[in-house]
């Protein structure tokens, strides 16, 4: 079956992010800045990259390789043609963070935001382990349930609302199990809200460095 992914264009995606009823897209580049300035890895991986949003704020950073993965064969070109003549060592890589096996050399930080919501979260945290070095950092940004706004929030960008067959909110509970499973130790953790009204959890974890 087709991943309901690839069948949204980035066009529709990136405007709904975009929306002030939405406001996503803004948080989501915030927080990557946040953390790349908080851990100052040399290199860094964004999964679920759609466009790139965020790619850009590693500039005068300490991230010397950055590798952009999504499941979407045009959001990744469209990533390339972006940011290929601005930023050094970027790597952009088509894969399924569900099924795909080791597809770049491990990084010191793997960042998913709005990404767990939309795959099966043992396996995801397989894929993330295998990337991430011994010692590394992954953050992941977790969409909090709403008692007054639709999980996939309305918008004339109908596209989008075919996310709703396979979206299910991640639980930070669940996550910080699943992830000490995984081998992940939990750092820290924090809420954030994006202007369209959505509270979000910010995920801080380490990789033993035994695992």
């Amino acid at each position: 079956m087709k991943n309901p992914w690839c069948g949204i264009p980035l066009s529709d995606y990136e405007g709904h992010m975009d929306l002030p009823t939405v406001g996503q897209a803004s948080l989501i580049a915030d927080e990557f800045a946040r953390v790349i300035e908080c851990y100052r890895p040399s290199s860094a991986a964004m999964l679920g990259c759609a466009g790139g949003n965020g790619l850009n704020r590693v500039a005068g950073s300490t991230v010397r390789r950055l590798v952009a993965v999504d499941i979407n064969p045009d959001y990744v070109a469209a990533t390339h043609a972006r940011y290929r003549n601005h930023i050094d060592g970027l790597e952009v890589i088509v894969a399924d963070v569900q099924n795909d096996a080791q597809v770049f050399e491990p990084v010191g930080l793997v960042f998913a935001a709005l990404l767990l919501e939309y795959v099966d979260l043992q396996r995801s945290l397989q894929f993330v382990r295998q990337h991430c070095q011994s010692g590394g950092i992954f953050v992941a940004l977790l969409q909090l349930p709403s008692a007054h706004i639709a999980e996939v929030t309305p918008s004339p960008y109908v596209s989008l609302q075919d996310l709703s067959s396979i979206m299910r909110l991640v639980p930070p509970a669940q996550l910080r199990q699943q992830t000490a499973d995984a081998g992940f130790v939990h750092i820290t953790s924090k809420s954030v809200a994006a202007s369209g009204g959505k509270s979000f959890a910010v995920e801080h974890f380490q990789k033993d460095r035994l695992s």
